[in-house]
């Protein structure tokens, strides 16, 4: 079956003991309880870590009106943006001071690369990242469904395993970032 929001709001319903939706707007608790939850833990989520299938990197766009103090230029942020995770300019990624500002981006280059989170559609998600997903919806649709903060408690604590577990599987699919300046290595020459 293709991820959707609506199959992955099921799973974490089945995981409560709940009916499955088959739509978000459908009329029921279910679906309202979900329909209300569904987009805010996602970008949570999606926020909370570097995940590789969710990471872009782009140039951005100058806007003509400059910021009024501290930065020489505006720059508007992609759709679907989360978090920045880095700026530069000259073929690099990384490196440039900059600031968020509503949607924009100031900083002091004429141009920027930006390295950022992005919400990607639910079928690019992978099984390990889908999995976390679908155990904190359970928790969080617990508490509104079946008024047992117990449970709901009990819930959190696996999808914070289920997170954890997701984070590792994703940082070893990257080469370790080295350590480019370490102080006391540069102070020895």
């Amino acid at each position: 079956m293709a991820l959707t929001a609506v199959a992955l709001c099921s799973r974490a319903l089945l995981r409560l003991g709940a009916q499955p939706v088959a739509s978000l707007d459908e009329g029921t608790a279910e679906a309202e309880v979900a329909a209300n939850l569904y987009a805010p833990t996602r970008d949570a989520l999606l926020s909370a870590h570097p995940w590789s299938f969710a990471t872009g990197q782009t140039s951005l766009p100058r806007l003509s009106a400059a910021p009024p103090a501290d930065m020489a230029h505006a720059f508007q942020l992609p759709t679907g943006f989360l978090r920045a995770l880095s700026a530069g300019s000259g073929g690099r990624g990384g490196g440039m001071p900059y600031r968020l500002h509503e949607d924009k981006l100031q900083a002091d280059s004429t141009s920027v690369t930006l390295t950022y989170i992005f919400r990607p559609d639910e079928s690019a998600f992978p099984p390990f990242f889908a999995q976390a997903l679908v155990a904190r919806l359970a928790a969080e649709f617990c508490l509104p469904l079946t008024e047992s903060a117990s449970r709901a408690e009990m819930l959190f604590r696996l999808a914070e395993n289920e997170m954890r577990s997701a984070r590792l599987i994703d940082s070893q699919q990257d080469t370790p970032r080295a350590i480019e300046h370490f102080p006391l290595i540069d102070v020895r020459g």
